[in-house]
């Protein structure tokens, strides 16, 4: 039986070497603010909000022209330890 993913950590690579780490709690929200959000205004140089649920009265704007890698890591939260 495989195993569903507790959160996605989304990690945003821009240019200048910056990094940013954002977390969402299933991989279609995730999509869901990829292809509404950032792919739209992929050559702006407009601020978008980037989600960050996660912290309380903190929120995050990117340029989305300056995003140049994102890679997406699934985590399994487990109470048990596998090598």
């Amino acid at each position: 039986m495989p195993r569903t993913p507790n959160e996605f950590i989304v990690h945003l690579l821009f240019d200048g070497g910056h990094r940013e780490e954002v977390r969402f709690p299933t991989i279609q929200e995730f999509q869901k603010w990829y292809s509404g959000e950032l792919v739209p205004k992929s050559s702006s140089d407009d601020f978008i909000s980037v989600p960050i649920k996660n912290i309380q009265g903190e929120y995050m704007v990117a340029r989305p022209s300056r995003i140049i890698a994102i890679r997406v890591e699934p985590v399994f939260n487990s109470s048990v330890e596998r090598y």
